[in-house]
């Protein structure tokens, strides 16, 4: 009997180190993650991982002040953007509860002069985004008014009269208008402020001791400091979070908002009944998803449903996402907005579930022959268009009207994109070839046509016409496009991204290769290029010089 249980012992130790052994291993696997995306000298990110309710990963990355020199710590307060937006869908559904409203109620009942345009626009609109009412954070004017306090009616009236962009139901468009609305109907139903019902009735309850209406002139202890990148890092644009207001002006603590997350689960605040109404994935009214519920987005991560939301505001980024099946949640918060955390908590939540994404490691060498099978011009059940082309021994795929992609052999036949959570399987059946194209929420099948690839020539431009072209260019509030001349070849860098080529098709139009996108210049007013015209996605946008 001795030998059998010695066996029996080394199997049980055998058995209880192994989750060990994988925790430790995911620990090293975030650390190289979130180290890279996050270098010690630059702004950083706190992370937290958790599994079945218990925390396995906590850390800070980075610096939380550049100028005080003060790094990172894992209990830092941060600006939390869009993730205000499930706060607010709550707090409605609380009310529902208590009888104060429906969510079939127009926003008339609340907001009375509010122009519906002959509409039933409803609570349930406002919370799906299928509105149709203007976004002000859309609005070009908009941009002036980042300083000023604003009540919650004047805002409403600064946008208000605005034209539709769509009856309600017919389309998706992400709108933080109708957040804000929701604030104000808040308001309305409670009888107290957004601020003071966010405070007494979720903050307070759950003991969430570091979350915060937020403001930029009360003393916050471990407040991050938020930042923004032009040549270098800048201190993030000033911004009156009366603005923000119920779509984005909650500050938390990534441990804070795990909090959130249990109660959630738990159905502390609101039934789950309710609960199930925030997690439906609605449709449109020709019967399409959205892949939107009530302030949460819904996914999935390699076949398991995930409920998330990314918040962007001037100097943070953050991300959450909350694995109901595996009971897993990742919450990461960025102090840049200039790098937004959301692949990398998708790919950390990914290896918690054990179902990694593919990594440059996992890529296998196809020769150019097998390759050149696969290139072409195909259609798309869902009416897009890619073109698959070879460059050397790379393949790209390229949506119309949208950005060219690397795409990575996994196997002979199915390709990842570079930066992406998508791939590109091909298949060759009855003599024609087949792309299936998947993405976190997007699933479509794609046939090769005999269509020529689309080839643009490349015009001689003469240097000193090139030269004219420099200068920093307004194409939105707060996004310019620097244009610089480079060993004679003409660069463009919008706002935090990249620095392309663009290559002359004439004296004045140039086109770019990573996106299906076009610029013009515009004639020379007293001897100086004053705009461009941006042609993409069927869109033609004038950026005005500003230097």
């Amino acid at each position: 009997m001795k030998p059998i249980h010695a066996i029996f012992c080394m199997l049980a130790i055998f058995l209880s180190f192994q989750p060990v052994a994988f925790a430790q291993k995911l620990e090293k696997k975030f650390d190289q993650m979130l180290n890279k995306k996050y270098p010690e000298n630059g702004p950083g990110a706190t992370a937290l991982v958790a599994k079945n309710g218990r925390i396995t990963y906590h850390k800070a990355f980075g610096m939380a002040s550049m100028e005080l020199d003060v790094t990172m710590q894992k209990d830092m307060v941060f600006e939390i953007g869009s993730i205000t937006k499930q706060f607010t869908a709550v707090a409605i559904l609380m009310l529902m509860e208590r009888g104060k409203l429906n969510l079939d109620d127009s926003i008339t009942k609340f907001l009375e002069d509010y122009p519906t345009h002959g509409h039933n626009l409803t609570i349930h609109h406002l919370l799906t985004h299928t509105s149709g009412i203007k976004s002000y954070t859309s609005m070009e004017k908009w941009a002036k008014e980042w300083r000023t306090d604003y009540t919650p009616k004047e805002l409403i009236d600064f946008f208000k009269n605005q034209p539709m962009d769509f009856a309600p139901g017919e389309e998706y468009e992400y709108n933080n208008s109708a957040y804000f609305i929701l604030g104000y109907i808040i308001e309305k139903a409670s009888g107290i402020s957004y601020e003071s019902f966010i405070e007494e009735n979720i903050f307070k309850p759950l003991k969430m001791n570091n979350s915060y209406y937020g403001s930029q002139s009360k003393i916050i202890k471990k407040r991050a400091q938020g930042y923004q990148r032009r040549d270098g890092y800048v201190n993030a644009e000033y911004l009156s979070l009366t603005q923000p207001y119920a779509a984005g002006s909650l500050m938390s603590t990534v441990e804070d908002l795990f909090l959130w997350n249990r109660a959630i689960r738990a159905n502390t605040l609101i039934s789950k009944e309710s609960l199930a109404l925030a997690f439906t994935n609605y449709k449109l009214n020709n019967e399409k998803k959205i892949n939107y519920g009530y302030g949460w987005v819904l996914s999935d991560i390699n076949g398991s449903p995930t409920i998330e939301h990314g918040g962007g505001i001037f100097g943070f980024a953050t991300n959450s996402i909350y694995l109901p099946d595996e009971d897993i949640f990742v919450a990461v918060f960025s102090n840049c907005d200039c790098n937004p955390p959301g692949t990398v908590s998708t790919r950390i939540a990914a290896l918690a579930l054990n179902k990694p994404y593919p990594d440059p490691s996992d890529y296998i060498p196809v020769k150019n022959e097998i390759l050149d099978t696969w290139v072409g011009v195909y259609d798309f059940e869902d009416g897009a268009t890619r073109v698959v082309t070879r460059e050397e021994n790379q393949l790209y795929s390229q949506r119309t009207g949208g950005t060219r992609y690397k795409i990575f052999p996994m196997e002979k036949n199915t390709f990842a994109f570079e930066n992406s959570f998508a791939t590109l399987r091909f298949k060759a059946k009855d003599n024609q070839i087949h792309a299936y194209f998947a993405s976190r929420t997007e699933k479509t099948d794609g046939l090769k046509t005999d269509r020529p690839i689309p080839k643009k020539n490349v015009a001689l431009v003469d240097p000193s016409i090139l030269k004219s072209y420099v200068g920093v260019y307004s194409l939105a509030p707060n996004f310019d496009i620097t244009i610089t001349l480079e060993q004679d070849k003409l660069m463009s860098q919008a706002t935090g991204q990249e620095k392309f080529q663009v290559y002359p098709e004439s004296k004045t139009r140039f086109f770019y290769k990573v996106v299906d996108a076009q610029i013009e210049f515009a004639e020379k007013e007293d001897g100086v290029v004053k705009s461009f015209t941006l042609f993409q996605n069927g869109q033609q946008i004038i950026a005005n010089r500003k230097d």
